[in-house]
């Protein structure tokens, strides 16, 4: 570098002296000795001084002198191109501190002149003289930016001495001008300043913001117009070079990610390129006597184009970063999802910068705006190949082995690794699904928007099967297209959605037998072939029958193991029976009902959508019984957990408490049926009308309570259940359905999703998920529940307000053992009465049993018309099945004044 610097400042040198003495520079001669008009005179060649030591600014004549000289040029420029690219790699911003070092640009002029054979006096020089200024360059630590320049920015030329500032343009010909400017601009052009080209005033090198922006060149006046014009043209190329030299520098740092890293490699290699053509360029302009200008600029023409093309992308790329003035604000999206903005604001460097799919989207909507430019389309194409490099490999490594590796969170596939499967089993949000791998919308590349979702799918069933140890991650990820432009592109990605949901299924229908486990939960849930149920029920009566807190879990989960491996039953089948277990509630089922649906709004047709339990004090029955408390837990390993969720387990809950609480109710009617039955008060025929038409009113609403638990029984049991549940095992299996087509299941969420489906029909259609039939429904059941139970009260009312029980003479129909018996249970209930105060008389008893049970009749009565009016409106718009369940509890109103259709005056009336 310091020999060619040498031989260009020792040409200056003779050209100044040329000039200074006045000496015009000589043109070649032909064979006859005359000047050729051809060929003009050309400053900027050198040649050995004459005898009269008069300096000459001709290039050597042809010859051994001019080839030698020439060869010894090349070697020389070759030495400096090689040193030059060194020096001007960008600078670091980190460097903004660092001592400005001195640079080794400029020389002496007394070494300049002593070379060059200066013939002028230089006794006023020696008069004064002059400390030498002897700029030097140095090495700055290493940063984050694999790519920035180490070597310190070189400082103004405006700051040197006035000894070597360069002879006015106006005191120099048109060639010397030329000249001159020539030797400028290649230096120029590399990022350096020339003599008499020079930064800005307003460009300060130190600053990021205006390297970025590229620097702003001045010409010093007295330049012959022609070439001003000229060399500012030339001079856009600069600026540019220049902004993408920072660009590259500032964009390589870490925080930016690995696209815009590849992307500043394949730029740095076109900048590497266009140093190589100025080179050549510099060649020129030593050995050819003709290169001048206009040349130049012909030659870098397509070069400036290219320069241009990569200025824009850059320049678009630092806007949305945020690293020049046009700042770009963050959309209205982006702030109205907070949740998006709170899982940017957390990834490492993700606030406002632009990076990843962003960046390959930017390139793109360039490429397809400069379609119709084919040096543009080809150079945006090859950048954009090169720039998806690192995508690639993740979304192969994604596609093929499950996993991310993305460690500046620029893949389209966000992994929050908080989330994992040993939460599942507290999971009622399915978060392990849902929402560990989420989608980045806004960081989609335009080549994947028509795929993110088969994407997604594919890269979540493989990381599944490879937590099972199902994938071999070791093995490397071979013979896959490397960038979005491959042919292979699309069957690549199809091929591995394809594989991954076929092995996911194969694991979850084979390895873990998933049917099998459905079946399970419909044996146990919906009380399918529930025999061992019905003797769990009854061994566990006692404990059963006591208030929900004081009930001992830990009994009752005995007393169900011992059932469900009792011989003969279906449970003793059962591969999965250890899964089962009991839990008690402590919240009723219909509180439970009531805040799930007034959370996610069932009845306007939203999904349903499951909150975790809650103790919330307000729900809390303290007078609740364990019957009415009992509930099942289900335990789903991994993967099946997937499928059997926390979320859907609880809809299986939900389900069975409702089921459980009706054959509670029935099993307490049919209790009553029997009192009836076996009661000497009931069974003896009293000689008083109004007690025995007072006892068939009883019967009456007895078996009209027992016909709608058992038509409303049947209906969720054979009319709900058991047609959603073939429809779900006939698509599990791939069965032919009842419409005649084959509806097997394709995929992974498809299995998903019918399951959850089926379940939500299920409590939609048993009346679950709606608010208002959910309300009519709990206060018909409390009805019934508190007859049931007032049952006992009665019966024993009625043998004290009986005449013939309450004398001393046996009845007829009684023999005297039966007599004895009941005249002693009779003082004893008469005494303790008496003890509690408790004694009326019989007319004023019988009265208000007569009135309680017109209460019940008129509550029951009212209650079952509005729930059969609502099934009618529900069915005709909601839910045509619900047709079915209104005919058959319409016979529970037969014969009663609340039979048919409302009048208008009823019709206001709500529960």
């Amino acid at each position: 570098m310091s020999s060619s610097n040498h031989a260009r400042v020792s040409s200056r040198a003779d050209r100044r002296t040329t000039t200074e003495n006045g000496a015009q520079p000589r043109a070649p001669v032909d064979h006859q000795g005359r000047s050729s008009r051809t060929e003009r005179p050309d400053p900027r060649r050198t040649q050995s001084p004459p005898s009269q030591n008069a300096a000459s600014h001709k290039r050597g004549p042809s010859g051994s002198q001019r080839t030698s000289r020439a060869v010894e040029e090349r070697r020389t420029e070759r030495t400096h191109v090689t040193t030059r690219e060194t020096v001007t790699r960008t600078r670091s911003p980190e460097r903004k501190s660092a001592p400005v070092p001195q640079t080794e640009r400029h020389r002496p002029p007394e070494l300049s002149r002593t070379n060059s054979n200066d013939p002028r006096p230089r006794s006023s020089r020696a008069e004064t003289p002059q400390l030498p200024w002897l700029p030097e360059v140095s090495l700055v630590p290493h940063t984050t930016a694999p790519l920035a320049s180490r070597i310190s920015i070189p400082p103004l030329v405006s700051q040197a001495p006035s000894s070597l500032q360069p002879i006015p343009l106006s005191e120099l010909t048109l060639e010397v001008q030329e000249a001159a400017i020539l030797e400028d601009l290649l230096m120029v052009l590399m990022g350096y300043e020339g003599q008499y080209i020079r930064f800005a005033k307003n460009y300060n090198p130190s600053s990021e913001k205006d390297r970025l922006g590229g620097p702003a060149f001045k010409i010093l006046p007295g330049l012959d117009p022609s070439l001003h014009d000229l060399t500012t043209t030339m001079l856009k190329m600069a600026t540019h070079y220049g902004a993408i030299e920072a660009f590259v520098e500032v964009q390589s740092r870490e925080e930016f990610g690995a696209v815009v890293h590849a992307l500043c490699a394949a730029i740095r290699k076109l900048m590497h390129d266009y140093l190589i053509l100025i080179a050549q360029l510099e060649t020129q302009f030593l050995t050819n006597p003709s290169f001048t200008l206009h040349v130049l600029n012909l030659h870098t023409l397509p070069t400036s184009h290219m320069m241009f093309q990569v200025y824009s992308l850059a320049h678009e790329i630092l806007k949305r970063n945020s690293l020049l003035e046009e700042d770009i604000e963050e959309s209205d999206d982006d702030l109205d999802n907070v949740e998006n903005l709170l899982a940017r604001l957390k990834e490492p460097g993700a606030k406002r910068i632009f990076k990843g799919g962003n960046v390959l989207g930017l390139i793109s909507k360039r490429l397809e705006a400069m379609s119709g430019d084919p040096a543009a389309r080809s150079l945006l194409t090859a950048l954009l190949r090169d720039a998806s490099r690192p995508y690639m490999m993740m979304l192969n490594e994604w596609l093929h082995h499950g996993s991310i590796k993305d460690p500046h969170s620029e893949f389209l596939i966000r992994e929050q690794k908080s989330i994992n499967r040993a939460g599942l089993d507290q999971d009622y949000t399915d978060d392990y699904w849902e929402r560990r791998y989420t989608i980045r919308d806004k960081d989609v590349p335009p080549h994947l928007e028509a795929l993110k979702d088969k994407v997604m799918l594919a890269g979540k069933y493989l990381n599944v099967v490879r937590e099972c140890g199902g994938v071999d991650v070791s093995k490397a990820v071979t013979d896959v297209p490397r960038s979005f432009g491959d042919n292979r592109f699309l069957d690549n990605v199809n091929n591995a959605y394809a594989h991954a949901n076929q092995s996911l299924l194969e694991l979850l229908l084979t390895t873990h037998a998933l049917p099998a486990r459905l079946r399970s939960l419909k044996h146990y849930f919906f009380l399918d072939r529930s025999d061992f149920f019905t003797y769990f029920l009854e061994l566990g009566a006692s404990e059963l029958q006591k208030p929900v807190k004081k009930v001992n879990t830990g009994k009752l989960q005995s007393l169900l193991d011992l059932v469900i491996r009792q011989p003969g039953s279906i449970a003793a089948q059962d591969p999965f029976k250890e899964d089962i277990k009991v839990e008690m509630n402590n919240i009723s089922l219909t509180n439970s009902l009531t805040r799930v649906v007034n959370i996610s709004g069932i009845e306007q047709g939203e999904s349903l959508q499951t909150p975790a339990p809650q103790s919330s004090t307000s729900d809390v029955d303290d007078s609740a019984l364990g019957f009415t408390s009992l509930g099942l837990d289900y335990i789903v390993p991994f993967p099946v957990s997937l499928v059997i969720s926390r979320k859907t387990v609880w809809r299986y809950q939900a389900l069975f408490r409702y089921l459980l609480s009706l054959r509670y109710l029935e099993q307490q009617l049919v209790s009553c049926w029997q009192s009836h039955n076996r009661s000497t008060g009931w069974t003896h025929k009293s000689t008083d009308r109004r007690i025995e038409i007072w006892k068939r009113r009883t019967f009456t609403l007895r078996a009209r309570m027992l016909v709608f638990v058992q038509q409303l029984l049947y209906f969720c049991t054979a009319e709900v259940i058991e047609p959603n549940w073939q429809a779900l095992m006939a698509k599990l299996n791939g069965k032919d359905d009842t419409k005649g087509g084959t509806s097997s299941i394709r995929t992974v969420d498809e299995l998903m999703q019918d399951h959850v489906d089926f379940l939500d029909t299920c409590l939609k259609e048993c009346m679950l998920t709606n608010k208002r039939l959910l309300r009519i429904h709990s206060k018909l059941m409390q009805t019934c529940t508190m007859f049931a139970t007032y049952s006992t009260w009665l019966s024993r009312e009625l043998e004290r307000i009986d005449e013939q029980l309450s004398g001393n003479e046996k009845p007829r129909n009684m023999n005297k053992d039966q007599w004895e018996r009941f005249k002693v249970e009779r003082d004893e209930r008469n005494e303790r009465n008496r003890r509690h105060g408790d004694v009326q008389s019989a007319n004023a008893s019988f009265e208000r049993m007569d009135e309680n049970i017109k209460k019940y009749e008129e509550n029951f009565s009212h209650h079952l018309r509005i729930l059969l009016d609502s099934l009618n409106h529900y069915a005709a718009t909601e839910t045509v099945v619900l047709l079915g369940l209104c005919a058959r509890l319409s016979t529970a109103n037969q014969g009663t004044q609340y039979s048919g259709l409302r009048t208008d005056e009823d019709a206001g009336v709500r529960a």
